[in-house]
């Protein structure tokens, strides 16, 4: 019995002893909470239903709970029921229930931990939409890692998510480029505002190769622009792609203006009270919705600011039939909370259907010092940096395992450890443990067995449990939008799976005769493995068979 249906079923109880009491249950809260005790000699789960209701229907809440005792303890589920504290239940699960969760992972297969609170939603996530000039950044690196979790966490929940990268190839930032490519095709310094790094002199040369005749041309710059931009983006693409991370929607920014979509969207703001005009500008009302000032949309000079593109683009998503759409930002982007929001209200929409996620600076320390300068960038450590240092799967899972509102320090010397020190191995070893154990079994001819009413060890309870929590783990971290949850939950696993194998003996020894006992453990196994390798999944990060 899964955390889940055991809250279900003590609803359902607490519903029949009001009821019978002539109480109402409509006191009841919509969702019972069901915990696991810190002390297991409390028990195996524990709720505070009674506590919450007690109050409402004007009863002392230990006498509630003690009604609501012993009318569970009549049930299959529950082995013992006991009151404690002011009013909460401590409940010990029967052996058959607690089996019931392993035969419920192995039944659910790849699928274990998967709900359907998103069902019906329509969702889009975008997330890194780094500028195209120059290689993605750590801070990029680290919405590519999370940003592909949450997708798929929003997925496992039942979400039709669309993952899309708003491509920013309108505005000065890309001048900058372009006029960073001529200056080195010329072998002249970058201009003062530009970029530098090797890579700009090896996008410069292709382009000088595919068109030999560049610089002399009259549309030099349009050439640099179109063949550099373009380069620059394939190479972004690939290495996110090499990350694990891809698309289903590559946004061109450009678009929103070439196609009139801009000056459609200003238009209809000018009729809403959300805009209005001051010193010969048009502002936006983004202080009513959290952001520290109101916003140009468009200048003096008539021409439409930066966040007049965001409008256009917001307008698009929900265009497309998006019910909730999600914006993955850097630290420096905390204003777009309030003036996303206040142009969804602006154009009549709901500020809801917007969440904006902010991330905060990633660092790399090796040797205790920090690690700032990149081989091919120079100004900055890149995604192919990190991945070169520790490879892809310790990147995603150390981005990952963290919540992006704080600042992340990562120690590449902790990363390339294969110990129980370094958390991507100390994973990972618990699931390539796993499958040698079965594959084991399998030489040995030791079938897994159903007998798993046979698992009474105090271990083999904490495993068991263990694994029944990773759908409600899958549920909070979409419902929070916070991936690491999955990792933390992960590494919980490991270290309860490693005390069980040291307590409880698996395969048999020698000539040892094999028992039902045996074959439950090894059933139990075979669960745990399932439940790594799901995990795993949603971080995006392999479950190797061996280490």
């Amino acid at each position: 019995m899964t955390p889940a249906a055991l809250a279900e079923l003590v609803r359902a109880t607490a519903v029949d002893v009001l009821s019978t009491r002539g109480l109402d249950p409509a006191s009841l809260p919509t969702a019972v909470t069901i915990e696991r005790p810190r002390n297991p000699e409390h028990g195996d789960y524990a709720t505070n239903v009674a506590l919450q209701t007690a109050k409402k229907i004007g009863v002392p809440p230990r006498d509630l709970a003690g009604w609501l005792a012993e009318a569970l303890t009549g049930t299959d589920a529950i082995a013992t029921v006991e009151v404690a504290g002011p009013g909460f239940l401590n409940l010990r699960l029967a052996a058959d229930a607690q089996g019931a969760i392993v035969r419920d992972v192995l039944a659910g297969g790849d699928a274990y931990g998967r709900g359907d609170a998103l069902t019906g939603r329509k969702i889009n996530l975008e997330f890194v939409s780094a500028n195209p000039t120059g290689p993605i950044h750590l801070g990029g690196t680290r919405w590519a890692a999370v940003g592909d979790a949450l997708g798929r966490i929003l997925a496992a929940n039942g979400g039709d998510v669309t993952r899309e990268y708003y491509f920013n190839d309108a505005g000065a930032q890309i001048d900058r480029f372009v006029r960073s490519l001529i200056a080195a095709a010329k072998g002249e310094p970058a201009p003062e505002d530009g970029y530098a790094g090797g890579y700009i002199g090896d996008i410069a040369a292709e382009v000088l190769r595919q068109e030999p005749g560049a610089l002399t041309s009259e549309d030099s710059h349009e050439i640099f622009r179109r063949i550099g931009v373009g380069l620059m983006f394939e190479e972004i693409k690939k290495d996110l792609h090499d990350f694990g991370t891809d698309f289903d929607v590559f946004f061109h920014e450009d678009s929103l203006h070439k196609s009139g979509a801009v000056a459609k969207a200003v238009e209809q703001l000018k009729g809403s009270d959300a805009l209005y005009f001051e010193n010969g500008a048009w502002w936006l009302r983004s202080t009513e919705f959290g952001d520290d000032k109101d916003r140009v949309v468009i200048k003096s000079d008539g021409d439409p600011a930066y966040i007049a593109g965001d409008i256009a683009y917001l307008v698009d998503k929900r265009s497309r039939g998006f019910d909730l759409c999600i914006y993955m930002l850097g630290a420096d982007h905390h204003g777009y909370i309030g003036r996303l929001k206040a142009a969804a209200s602006a154009l009549g929409d709901d500020p809801d259907s917007v969440e904006v996620l902010i991330g905060q600076m990633v660092n790399l320390v090796s040797e205790g010092k920090p690690v700032r300068m990149s081989k091919r960038a120079g100004t900055v450590i890149t995604m192919q940096d990190l991945v070169e240092a520790v490879g892809v799967d310790a990147a995603r899972y150390a981005m990952t395992r963290s919540s992006v509102d704080s600042s992340l320090d990562i120690d590449l010397d902790l990363l390339r450890k294969r110990s129980n020190d370094n958390p991507v191995f100390y994973v990972q070893y618990a699931h390539s443990r796993l499958a040698s154990l079965l594959r084991n079994a399998a030489e040995l001819g030791v079938e897994p067995g159903d007998a798993l009413d046979l698992l009474t060890h105090d271990r083999e309870g904490d495993l068991i449990r263990t694994i029944g929590e990773f759908p409600r783990v899958v549920a909070t971290a979409g419902e929070l939008r916070e991936p690491h949850r999955v990792a933390r939950y992960l590494e919980e696993l490991a270290g309860t799976y490693h005390r069980f194998y040291e307590a409880c003996r698996v395969l048999p020894r020698g000539d040892e005769e094999t028992t039902d006992l045996h074959r439950a453990r090894l059933q139990l196994c075979a669960a745990t493995r399932q439940v790594f390798a799901n995990g795993l999944a949603l971080l995006g990060v392999t479950a190797p068979e061996r280490m």
